[in-house]
């Protein structure tokens, strides 16, 4: 099952998204609406049945907007998670982790703010007195289901709920300024999700395209098979001393062909669009632009 998080006549909806391109809404208040997904998981938790509505309204009539529009809380992400990535990485000069290895032995984990979600169709904003060096990472995004802590490869997946699609847009010069990775991810606008998100039974986790394309040109296509360490083993390593919640997100690694692999390496700018797809979920596509003096005031307010 697809499911989405739109916007239509100022309001927002979340809704089943049916094989004709119409959305099948659920009857929530505003307040369960607001929280995206978040709610839809939490009632299935809960074993509460949410009731639909009796019509249906045009894909092409709204706006989509991310699954989880904002987070609970930070979400997981997992470092140099595919093979032939984690050796680009190590080659960039940007891997303070390199001297150990270039394929490391446990999960490397970091996180993004929730705030730095953005829908999956909306501009990525950059600033050239921030950062110049932006680059884009392609990854499946795990949505918990059943939350839990000490959760065994063997138990693991019976604790997803489904997946999705991130941006894991990174500021790489940040990232090796600050010796960490949570500043030069966490950026405003620096995870794009969507277009919606499906219920773990529509994913093939031994066979799933990973691909993103550059202004057309494909730079990444990989499959979650390369993965390094599955989603069952990420899930006993996050929740072996974390308990894990309902809705906790974990995008799991990038594939190799991001910007920094390249030589000279290929940033991101303004007027660039990345476009990600992940089979079985679909696509998101997002254009990069500076951001404007007008718009630093207004969020700084």
């Amino acid at each position: 099952m697809k499911l989405v998080v739109f916007e239509r006549e100022g309001r927002r909806g979340v809704g089943i998204l049916e094989q004709d391109d119409r959305i099948r809404p659920y009857r929530l208040t505003d307040a369960e609406a607001a929280q995206g997904l978040q709610t839809i998981v939490d009632a299935k938790v809960a074993g509460r049945i949410l009731p639909l509505a009796d019509v249906t309204v045009a894909l092409d009539g709204v706006k989509l907007i991310a699954p989880f529009p904002h987070p609970r809380r930070n979400i997981f992400c997992v470092g140099k998670n595919y093979y032939e990535h984690a050796h680009e990485f190590a080659r960039s000069g940007f891997d303070s982790s390199a001297a150990s290895g270039a394929v490391p032995d446990a999960p490397i984990v970091f996180t993004k703010v929730p705030e730095c979600v953005t829908g999956p169709f909306d501009a990525v904003f950059i600033e050239a007195r921030v950062s110049a060096a932006i680059d884009y990472e392609a990854e499946l995004c795990v949505v918990i289901g059943k939350g839990g802590r000490g959760i065994p490869k063997s138990e693991a997946m019976a604790h997803v709920w489904g997946y999705t699609v991130v941006n894991d847009v990174t500021a790489r010069d940040l990232q090796a300024k600050h010796k960490q990775w949570l500043i030069g991810k966490s950026q405003d606008s620096f995870c794009p999700m969507g277009p919606c998100a499906v219920t773990a039974d529509e994913i093939d986790l031994a066979d799933t395209t990973v691909q993103c394309w550059v202004n057309g040109e494909l730079r990444q296509n990989a499959n979650t098979r390369d993965l390094i360490f599955d989603v069952p083993t990420l899930i006993e390593a996050l929740s072996a001393g974390i308990t894990l919640l309902p809705g906790d997100l974990i995008a799991t690694g990038t594939p190799v062909g991001v910007g920094i692999g390249f030589n000279p390496p290929r940033y991101l700018k303004p007027g660039d669009k990345v476009r990600i797809e992940i089979g079985g979920i679909g696509r998101i596509e997002n254009e990069i632009q500076e951001l404007s003096a007008q718009q630093r005031k207004g969020s700084a307010a």
